[in-house]
């Protein structure tokens, strides 16, 4: 059993259905329904009720999510941040080469913005509902540690079916396995630091391409 709590707050089967409605449904009626511009207003909705579901469990160390830096592994988060970097320029290289080399003026400082502002607006509220709220309130559902990781990747990836991108389910699958590991080894500071570094760094290559509404082309 991989729960953090120590209580059964729903019957198992009701857990099933809050679960598959969360992380299954939601992102589900997010790609086929919503206009690409309501993305943010419907992953603030998403942490509200991921963050209500968390306080209901109870049981929660509400500090845990403040205590950590400790334990980050810096040299792993360096060494991580340039691979995703290496690997977000040679996807650019190939698919979008052109993108890459229109760097304007406007565009750079845009680009100084996302990395103000996707750590604290994007990559935060993402950590809580697939981290905490995953593995403290669903964590019992899962028969061990590994298949916990392997779910919570998957579901972390299924999140971002909105861009309707193989790429982005790669990419996002890879880092849903990374920061799930941290979360569970290092804790919450070490998961949100890599996952705002990896996004920035994607951003910093020009991956913004497929992570941008503006972009998303449904395929129907």
């Amino acid at each position: 059993m991989v729960a953090d709590t120590s209580v059964s707050v729903r019957p198992r089967r009701w857990l099933w259905v809050e679960f598959a409605a969360l992380y299954i449904g939601a992102p589900l009626a997010i790609a086929l329904c919503l206009p690409p511009r309501m993305l943010f207003p419907a992953l603030f909705a998403f942490t509200v009720a991921g963050l209500i579901l968390l306080y209901c469990t109870g049981g929660f160390d509400w500090h845990s999510l403040f205590r950590g830096w400790r334990r980050i592994r810096w040299g792993f988060a360096a060494v991580f941040t340039l691979g995703v970097a290496l690997v977000g320029w040679l996807i650019m290289q190939a698919t979008q080469p052109d993108y890459i080399l229109n760097l304007t003026g406007p565009r750079l400082r845009f680009l100084l913005v996302i990395w103000v502002l996707y750590p604290l607006l994007s990559a935060l509220p993402q950590e809580l509902i697939f981290r905490p709220l995953f593995f403290h309130r669903f964590g019992s559902l899962f028969p061990d540690e590994r298949t916990a990781l392997i779910v919570n990747a998957a579901i972390f990836s299924f999140a971002h079916l909105m861009y309707w991108s193989v790429v982005v389910s790669v990419l996002t699958f890879v880092g849903g396995v990374v920061f799930a590991l941290a979360y569970r080894r290092d804790g919450f500071p070490s998961a949100l630091l890599l996952h705002g570094l990896a996004g920035n760094a994607l951003f910093a290559v020009g991956m913004g391409y497929y992570f941008w509404s503006g972009n998303v082309v449904r395929p129907f």
